[in-house]
């Protein structure tokens, strides 16, 4: 546990290491840096960022991302100085992008959060193995299912769960982060009838390079740590004040999303 001396230091020089990753292509729905951040702690309940009514997609000289049935769509985020966790996507027709219950029956892929990424060279180990600050790209590919019709335009939901060292406190995990992407279907294989993609799991971390697993922190499934209902208090001049973290403290973990 960090002495308070120490961790106001580390709050004075590392303000922005306060959990912020979000997705970073396709270009999510808020489409900016700031209004993209989404995470339990900060009231933010998702399913998205935002609601689908404030969708930019149809906006003029809005530049859609357009992708085709089978293809392999390179997701990817900023690990944003926060190890461990897992990444999970779901992709749903945009009429049903407010909706909780589509998103958690289309699932397509979970992948570890530090997937192809990790720490800076220099002190990879300064919270503890492989937890130190590193702010590269991670990425994951998934496979666009083959049952969307040409011009249908589709919600990719990310979802970060399971991160942690919140503040540099190596014992505290994150709650959820979410973020959605609208995106057009078109060309690619040939439409076939409407169904269900089977989600698969992809592990392998900078803490697991070798094993199909991940590292995390309080939570391995979706929803236990996204705070019910609670809303932060924010009190002038106590910036922890802003966000309802952590979500639990313990060790890190090791293994694999539930239900795989």
């Amino acid at each position: 546990m960090w002495t308070i001396p120490r961790l106001l230091t580390l709050l004075a020089g590392l303000t922005l290491t306060v959990a912020h990753s979000q997705l970073g292509y396709p270009i999510p729905r808020s489409n900016g840096p700031r209004t993209a951040t989404c995470g339990a702690g900060l009231g933010c309940k998702g399913p998205c960022e935002s609601l689908r009514s404030a969708t930019r997609i149809n906006d003029l000289g809005y530049q859609k991302v357009y992708v085709a049935r089978g293809q392999k769509l390179k997701v990817q985020w900023k690990r944003a100085n926060h190890p461990g966790g897992f990444v999970r996507l779901a992709l749903v027709p945009i009429e049903k992008s407010d909706s909780w219950d589509d998103f958690n029956t289309n699932v397509l892929k979970h992948s570890c959060y530090e997937s192809h990424c990790g720490p800076d060279p220099g002190k990879p180990d300064e919270f503890g193995y492989g937890n130190g600050v590193g702010g590269g790209d991670c990425w994951t590919e998934v496979e666009v299912p083959a049952f969307y019709k040409d011009e249908t335009v589709v919600t990719l939901q990310w979802i970060w769960y399971g991160g942690g060292v919140y503040y540099a406190q190596p014992e505290a995990g994150f709650g959820e982060y979410y973020n959605c992407a609208d995106i057009v279907v078109k060309g690619g294989t040939t439409p076939t009838a409407v169904g269900k993609v089977a989600p698969v799991f992809e592990g392998k971390d900078y803490s697991n390079p070798t094993s199909n697993v991940c590292k995390y922190w309080s939570s391995n499934q979706v929803g236990v740590c996204s705070f019910a209902g609670r809303m932060p208090s924010p009190k002038s001049g106590d910036l922890l004040s802003e966000s309802l973290e952590p979500c639990a403290r313990g060790k890190s973990m090791t293994g694999k999303p539930a239900g795989f």
